[in-house]
């Protein structure tokens, strides 16, 4: 059966998006789109913002009026590029019955819903989405952020600087006291825990277990250091009440240093729901945005699905205090430099990203999480691309990677930030420094590739 020819309704390439943006009654998505062979670019597009609100692939009877003035229009294309633009009217989106607010599940159902099966459609992926203040308004956005964790720690709410983190290695096969103790070993050195992505309630180390002698190490570093020290529990569940479960234990466990416990969800297997749940029911702790599987659908090279641009921007929106943004070409993860506009995009209040620019009128920000592969050589050169270091860094290999210690570890990564914040030239810094210079040797194929003839300048020499 022929496809339906909808160009003429969900298309009006008229519009103004200077008008649209300040009209402020669409969100407005851009994305790469390449048409299936045989059939034109304009024709695909308004069968995609067909699929994406009101339309259907034939004519229908109780269509009216009202319908159509709800439809999704492609306003603008660039067929060279691949590059079609949709506007998507307000009240397109599911609105919450509890408190008429908004919902990222719906945002996705209409954006990256069925579209992304359309048989007409080769490839498509969302590059960029507007939201205008009257629907920004209706969308939770943080509570908590790394502002709230400079507090705990004592520095100042205003460029309080890197926070060193971790994740216990192995990511799995500890018991309770070999994981606790190798919390404690960190925290002597360190500021910031998170359990990793598969660490949870695992029958060799049982959640009941574990976090009292987790919280018992934290109150043994505090004790020993005179510091304040952060733990990231990983609350992720398939169903609400047991995420409810493991959050409230924790929080009964962890008593007068509930404060300093954060609650991780592995927000993309989890989806937006996970994250709101966590987001509204403890909105007195840090919502930890993990994004382990995201790759399936941002890589660089996919064609489809989103990027992890998309995904960080939503993050906001929904709540999240913090999210991964990868590491920007510096660790192990794939990414380049210019992934600098992801953590802008969430940690400042005016952005502007590939296609559209983004006010966020005060909407708390949601901190940049680095991780994959980091460590005290590394850095500098990412806090010199990105350009400051109000970062959470948590560095398990670059930690427990170090020759003389964990806390030894921890203790070079706060080097290194000090380092790049000095302008220091690093081999010289070393020299002054144990903990860093020491992770030229514990990571010497780094050492190699960034910092050539380090042995000769450090006085190493195998």
């Amino acid at each position: 059966m022929a496809l339906l020819d909808q160009t003429n309704r969900y298309s009006d390439l008229s519009l103004n998006e200077d008008e649209l943006l300040a009209g402020g009654n669409h969100i407005l998505v851009a994305y790469t789109m390449e048409p299936a062979e045989g059939h034109g670019y304009l024709e695909a597009a308004a069968h995609f913002a067909a699929e994406s609100s009101t339309g259907t692939n034939v004519e229908v009877s109780t269509t009216d009026d009202f319908t159509k003035g709800v439809d999704a229009l492609v306003y603008e294309i660039d067929e060279a590029k691949g590059i079609m633009k949709i506007a998507y009217p307000n009240e397109l989106f599911d609105r919450n019955v509890i408190d008429g607010r908004a919902m990222l599940v719906s945002f996705l159902t209409l954006t990256i819903g069925n579209n992304q099966g359309m048989g007409d459609i080769k490839n498509s992926q969302m590059q960029d989405f507007y939201v205008p203040p009257k629907m920004l308004n209706l969308f939770d956005g943080p509570t908590m952020n790394i502002v709230d964790m400079w507090r705990l720690l004592g520095r100042p709410v205003e460029n309080g600087g890197y926070i060193a983190g971790t994740i216990i290695k192995p990511k799995l096969g500890l018991r309770p006291k070999p994981f606790a103790e190798a919390a404690y070993q960190f925290w002597l050195g360190g500021d910031f825990i998170k359990n990793d992505e598969p660490q949870g309630n695992q029958v060799f180390c049982p959640i009941k277990d574990v976090l009292p002698l987790i919280h018992d190490a934290m109150k043994r570093a505090q004790d020993e250091t005179g510091e304040a020290k952060l733990f990231s529990l990983n609350i992720t569940a398939d169903d609400y009440h047991e995420m409810c479960a493991r959050a409230d234990y924790a929080l009964e466990v962890f008593g007068e240093d509930a404060p300093r416990l954060a609650f991780l969800v592995d927000g993309f297997v989890g989806g937006p729901g996970m994250v709101t749940t966590a987001r509204r029911q403890y909105p007195n702790q840090f919502l930890h945005y993990h994004r382990a599987g995201h790759g399936m659908i941002t890589s660089p090279s996919s064609k489809r699905g989103y990027t992890a641009y998309i995904l960080a921007k939503m993050s906001r929106l929904m709540g999240a205090s913090g999210i991964h943004v990868g590491t920007m070409g510096y660790g192990k993860m794939e990414g380049s430099q210019d992934d600098t506009i992801i953590a802008y995009m969430i940690e400042r209040d005016s952005c502007t990203g590939p296609f559209y620019h983004q006010e966020w009128y005060g909407m708390k920000a949601t901190t940049p999480i680095i991780s994959g592969g980091m460590n005290a050589l590394r850095l500098p050169g990412f806090f010199e691309n990105l350009g400051h270091g109000n970062v959470i860094n948590t560095a398990g290999g670059g930690a427990y990677g170090h020759i003389d210690s964990p806390a030894a570890g921890a203790i070079s990564l706060r080097q290194a930030y000090n380092c790049w914040t000095e302008g220091a030239d690093p081999i010289e810094y070393a020299k002054e420094h144990k903990e860093f210079a020491r992770a030229f040797e514990s990571f010497e194929h780094d050492a190699d590739s960034i910092f050539p003839g380090w042995r000769d300048k450090l006085g190493v020499h195998k």
